[in-house]
């Protein structure tokens, strides 16, 4: 197989297993995985909200979990180690699946759209961008984008800083697409600076010396001689 064909066939198996855990994880707050070769197999690392609905009663979902990749998806020798989100504020995956279930359970889109970007500012991001897509309102189809803060859209800034997740809402009028934007707050901008002032030296000071007064030598100097004086004439 030519390297090319390589790297397609793995990039197209890292997004079927992607979506096949987004599907089985939902009711756990799925936050997105990381799949990597290592000499024993291939580790995947698994982010949840929740990990005991991962791992399930006994391990048993983890370890169905774990014959569905190898099986159906071809991952080699998996190995499935499930860690918990610190922050799911930050997680735009688990935003987006909370915007989704807070579209179907009927809540107005520019409520849910307006409550999740305002969640996400207060947790500290420096900013978030919520877009929804479909039949919002009537038969034709639209846009709605909600933007607070500071959004990269092109460049290595928004492949590398800016967290994305996407998710889908069916209601009744059709499909409702969910996707969720934000830059977390300790992201580092390629294009910030801050300005170092110069610090003068200042001209070192002579010290004092300081001598006790019982060091002071206060016997008096001698008298010359008189019978010496005499001798040298």
């Amino acid at each position: 197989m030519a390297v090319e064909r390589k790297f397609i066939s793995e990039g197209v198996r890292k997004v079927r297993v992607e979506k096949y855990l987004t599907k089985e994880l939902k009711r756990a707050g799925f936050g997105g995985m990381d799949i990597a070769r290592t000499p024993l197999g291939t580790q995947v690392t698994i982010f949840a909200e929740k990990p005991g609905i991962v791992i399930g009663k006994g391990g048993k979902l983890v370890h169905q979990l774990t014959q569905d990749l190898a099986q159906n998806y071809g991952v080699e020798s998996p190995q499935i180690e499930v860690q918990q989100v610190q922050n799911p504020s930050f997680n735009a995956q688990i935003m987006a699946e909370r915007l989704a279930n807070a579209l179907e359970r009927g809540w107005y889109f520019r409520k849910a759209g307006s409550s999740i970007m305002r969640r996400v500012m207060e947790s500290g991001a420096l900013g978030c961008e919520v877009i929804i897509a479909g039949k919002l309102t009537g038969a034709r189809a639209r846009t709605q984008k909600f933007t607070e803060g500071y959004i990269k859209h092109c460049g290595e800034p928004s492949i590398n800083i800016v967290e994305k997740g996407y998710a889908i809402a069916i209601k009744k009028l059709g499909v409702i697409g969910v996707q969720v934007k934000i830059v977390p707050a300790d992201a580092k901008m390629p294009d910030h600076f801050a300005i170092i002032e110069q610090v003068k030296k200042q001209p070192a000071v002579p010290k004092a010396t300081v001598t006790a007064i019982g060091d002071i030598n206060t016997e008096e100097p001698a008298l010359p001689d008189e019978n010496l004086g005499e001798e040298v004439r």
